[in-house]
């Protein structure tokens, strides 16, 4: 059995590597190549929106695209570049946009992940003929021994873990694909790169979204959907209003900063909140922060990687990428969060965990707070 799983040796095992053209990546090939795989790299050219976008922190534009190929011939491996421009706009561009016209806030690296990367790449590699394909995400694929299927786990590396954004990885994907950084502390990776001597041992990690690397989404959506400008109200949720926006766009679930309200409108100028996103009336909703509570969570488009027909009673969820996970319970596709949070908000995740072991998720559909007699607005994600 060899590293990756197979009863064959490596030179006679296809690993077809994602390369992003990033120091993950770059590692996960360089090292299986090492290690005497018979190793593809294949780079998707995902968008090409000018020059404004090719900046430093923008995956798979011009620069990682060449980073990738360089990595590639200097280990001697053959390495493709795909261009799935209009995939990436359809599957992931677009929803972002109208996710955000919609009042709700979108993940736009898990659509990429459930859909380009982990749909239509992968059928790229068997079509190339590979055993499994190999990522630099920063999870673990652990093989139940009962089962001999593999189960989903968050990272050795708590700070790196990328488990919440591949929650919607079916189990026929998780079964092909293969996480040989999900061991790993980041420091080994940059190490690892140097020890190989690839170009991109110093590369920085991106922090903003791949098509968004000013960090300027609202212009992105409204260059695609320039009605996403539209000014309105902001309305107090006891009906008043009190204040003007340009676009619902700029604003999000649990938001303080920026609101644009002068002092005088709650009792001893208390802070107000976004807590609600009415795209109907566009209407940007604010309130005190108790307002923001909820502890009941509606999914929708759920992914299970367990069981589902037997999943109930206490788990753990993550409903921000960032947060750690919170105990709650499941019934009826329904959670509970034991302690009410704040800043819930539709279009996001709420992914399910048994200690480390992903058992699943959903998008949030709409909220609650089991405790109120009423939410003074619905906050359910336009159909």
């Amino acid at each position: 059995m060899n590293s990756l799983g197979f009863n064959k040796s490596p030179a006679d095992t296809r690993v077809v590597v994602a390369m992003s053209g990033g120091v993950d990546s770059s590692v996960v090939g360089s090292l299986l190549h090492e290690q005497g795989y018979d190793v593809v790299g294949v780079t998707l050219q995902l968008y090409d929106y000018g020059e404004a976008l090719r900046k430093k922190g923008a995956c798979c534009a011009g620069q990682d695209i060449y980073d990738a190929r360089r990595v590639a011939e200097a280990c001697g491996f053959p390495h493709y570049v795909l261009n799935y421009e209009s995939k990436f706009k359809e599957s992931v561009i677009d929803d972002f946009v109208d996710t955000y016209l919609q009042g709700a806030t979108p993940i736009p690296c898990v659509r990429c992940n459930q859909t380009v990367k982990f749909r239509d790449l992968l059928k790229v590699a068997h079509d190339l003929g590979a055993d499994c394909m190999a990522t630099g995400h920063y999870v673990q694929r652990l093989v139940n021994e009962t089962t001999g299927h593999a189960e989903l786990c968050r990272a050795i590396d708590s700070g790196k873990d990328q488990s919440y954004f591949l929650f919607a990885t079916t189990q026929e994907q998780l079964d092909f694909l293969r996480f040989p950084l999900g061991g790993w502390k980041k420091e080994q990776t940059r190490a690892e790169a140097e020890r190989l001597g690839l170009i991109t041992a110093a590369k920085p990690d991106s922090q903003d979204i791949c098509f968004v690397p000013n960090g300027d989404y609202a212009d992105v959506v409204k260059r695609i959907k320039p009605e996403a400008g539209k000014a309105g109200n902001i309305v107090h949720i006891d009906g008043r209003i009190v204040g003007a926006h340009e676009g619902i766009i700029h604003y999000t679930i649990g938001q303080r900063k920026g609101l644009g309200i002068g002092g005088g409108v709650s009792d001893g100028n208390t802070p107000l909140y976004v807590v609600g996103l009415n795209a109907d009336k566009n209407e940007v909703l604010v309130g005190p922060k108790e307002a923001l509570a909820r502890d009941t969570i509606y999914m929708k488009d759920v992914n299970w990687l367990c069981e589902a027909a037997a999943l109930a009673g206490d788990v753990l969820v993550k409903i921000r990428s960032v947060s750690a996970p919170l105990p709650a319970t499941i019934e009826n596709g329904v959670l509970t969060l034991k302690t009410p949070q704040y800043g819930v908000s539709p279009g996001q995740a709420a992914v399910l965990y048994a200690g480390d072991r992903v058992l699943g998720g959903g998008w949030i559909e709409k909220t609650a707070l089991k405790t109120a007699d009423f939410l003074p607005f619905d906050d359910s994600l336009a159909a």
